[in-house]
């Protein structure tokens, strides 16, 4: 299968150099809209659909391959080999910022730097570390998935926007959910919020921006805070932004400090 026309990959803009998006769970290349604008004169720009998002072909997704972070990395890699990429600067928002460091690690020499939009490796907590979910808080989510899709879509858009969020951002995140095919988004969800990629940020030799935003419920300080200490080559830059989504809530701030991660 073509693999740009399965992940229903979008090429445009100017520039030698290439920025590479990779969306979160539940959204699709569109969330990058108000971002991707600010850079198009300078920059060659590529986005993308994980498999089961978007406009991405959803005969192509395999239950099995997608059993696993891994496999959205290996079409990550995949985009790049189609598209004869390198020095590409990885720009990923919460699990797309995952799915990047995945793939940064099995092939480092396609890409130059990685700036990660609220990553987080791990969602529930462990011992020491915190990550603002127990795993009974994160099996509990997944429940009101399974029994009650709709009325999830509503209120974890609520959630991952934080404190009073802007009602027409609310009704973009959860049409996004909504638009998502239920069963693959819940597979999905599974895969990500129950997946620990701690022991591999060690493991990560590619220059690192790791963007933490505010009051973000879902990937707490304390998160970006242990990424950059366990990423040896990496820089922690906290965002006046609120929630988990400044790629639509705050796009402006976002912009401004990529550019400052793209000079750097």
């Amino acid at each position: 299968m073509d693999v740009l026309k399965r992940n229903n990959v979008k090429v445009f803009g100017q520039g030698d150099k290439t920025l590479l998006f990779s969306h979160g769970f539940g959204c699709d290349q569109n969330m990058w809209r108000l971002i991707t604008a600010n850079f198009v004169t300078d920059y060659q720009i590529v986005l993308f659909d994980h498999v089961g998002a978007g406009n991405s072909d959803l005969s192509a997704y395999d239950k099995q391959k997608y059993n696993s972070l891994n496999g959205y990395a290996e079409d990550l890699l995949a985009i790049c080999q189609a598209l004869n990429l390198s020095n590409v600067i990885l720009i990923g928002h919460s699990v797309g910022a995952m799915i990047g460091i995945l793939s940064a690690i099995r092939q480092p020499e396609y890409f130059q730097k990685l700036i990660l939009v609220g990553p987080s490796p791990c969602y529930f907590q462990q011992e020491e570390y915190y990550s603002g979910f127990t795993y009974t808080d994160i099996q509990d989510m997944l429940n009101h998935m399974e029994t009650d899709y709709v009325n999830w879509s509503l209120t974890f858009a609520q959630f991952i926007l934080g404190n009073k969020p802007h009602p027409a951002h609310v009704q973009e995140m959860t049409d996004s959910f909504c638009n998502t095919h239920p069963e693959i988004a819940k597979h999905f969800a599974q895969v990500c919020f129950l997946s620990d990629n701690r022991s591999d940020l060690a493991l990560v030799k590619t220059k690192t921006y790791i963007l933490q935003c505010s009051d973000d419920m879902i990937a707490p300080e304390e998160v970006g805070r242990f990424m950059s200490q366990v990423i040896e080559e990496s820089v922690f830059i906290k965002l006046q932004a609120t929630g988990h989504c400044p790629n639509l809530s705050s796009p402006l701030e976002t912009t401004s400090v990529i550019e400052s991660c793209l000079a750097d």
